[in-house]
């Protein structure tokens, strides 16, 4: 037990940053827990922490530990939660490590959780907002909300609502350029791109009602990597643009975009929680996918009002 205590001292001093606040939030005393590291550094036989005037950071070696050991730590709280048989919000503590995408996290996720929060009093959530895709393991994440296909991994995902895109572009665009009838009236047009990890996305395909499906490579005068930013070019009249029906649907309704070759669909995805593999799942994580599913589900609240697809 004192080297599990001790793993978890350690992951605590990393997420808060100092011996001093993990011991606070312990109900510890920096002495004791200072000693207690050292203790856990002399049994590993390794140093596990540069210290700095202002954070502590891994070594190589407590990267590792903490990569590990969280699983470690979180394997343990699940099977005490279940041996206790405490399946309510009274296993719900400890630190929720989560990431998100900085569009969806912001406008969906962030909204959420101070009830989440509220319903479990002992529970603290780090929340990172960041479009990159980061490693779960080496940084120490319960979980990912990911958004689209999911390239073939180790880890465990959940679907939580669909993701259904439109074309779209601002009626002051379609003033000047016409608006398109075909799918093969888009390679005349501007497009605002997105490129990410996967590359750039200038191939739009295009499923007409019997599901054939049209491809063609879209020419732009704007691309980014960030969701918020083609929106604006979007809605400044740089171009069309696809984005998802989360993304643009509120400037949908008041017409500051309209809807580019409804009559055709593009094929959904959907939106996931991502959690590296373990045998019990922490209880924090199972109640945030519950609470999730039922705030986000089907049909998701940006579809509220919206003529299906």
């Amino acid at each position: 037990m004192d080297r599990i205590g001790d793993v978890a001292l350690f992951l605590r001093t990393l997420d808060l940053g100092s011996i001093s606040a993990a011991a606070r939030s312990l109900d510890l005393s920096p002495a004791v827990a200072s000693q207690r590291l050292k203790r856990l550094e002399r049994e590993l036989g390794v140093r596990l922490l540069h210290r700095t005037t202002r954070r502590m950071h891994p070594t190589p070696e407590g990267s590792l530990l903490a990569a590990q050991g969280r699983a470690l730590i979180d394997e343990f709280d699940s099977l005490a939660a279940s041996l206790r048989g405490s399946g309510g919000a009274g296993g719900v503590s400890g630190v929720l490590r989560m990431t998100a995408s900085a569009s969806f996290g912001r406008q969906y996720i962030s909204p959420l959780l101070p009830d989440f929060l509220a319903a479990h009093p002992a529970l603290r959530i780090s929340l990172d907002l960041d479009d990159r895709v980061v490693d779960l393991v080496g940084g120490g994440y319960d979980l990912a909300i990911r958004i689209g296909a999911l390239p073939d991994s180790s880890l465990v995902a959940r679907p939580l609502a669909r993701n259904r895109y439109v074309l779209c572009a601002s009626p002051d665009y379609l003033a000047r350029r016409g608006t398109p009838r075909t799918p093969a009236d888009l390679a005349a047009h501007d497009g605002v791109l997105l490129f990410g990890n996967r590359g750039r996305h200038d191939v739009w395909r295009l499923l007409d009602a019997q599901g054939r499906e049209t491809a063609v490579r879209m020419q732009a005068r704007f691309e980014s990597n960030l969701g918020e930013a083609l929106r604006d070019a979007a809605l400044s009249g740089l171009g069309i643009a696809q984005h998802s029906l989360w993304h643009v649907h509120e400037d949908l309704r008041a017409g500051r975009l309209r809807a580019v070759l409804p009559d055709y669909r593009i094929a959904e995805t959907a939106i996931h929680a991502v959690m590296p593999q373990r045998r019990l799942v922490p209880p924090r994580v199972d109640a945030l996918l519950a609470f999730l599913a039922a705030r986000l589900g089907d049909p998701p609240p940006w579809e509220a009002g919206m003529e299906a697809a």
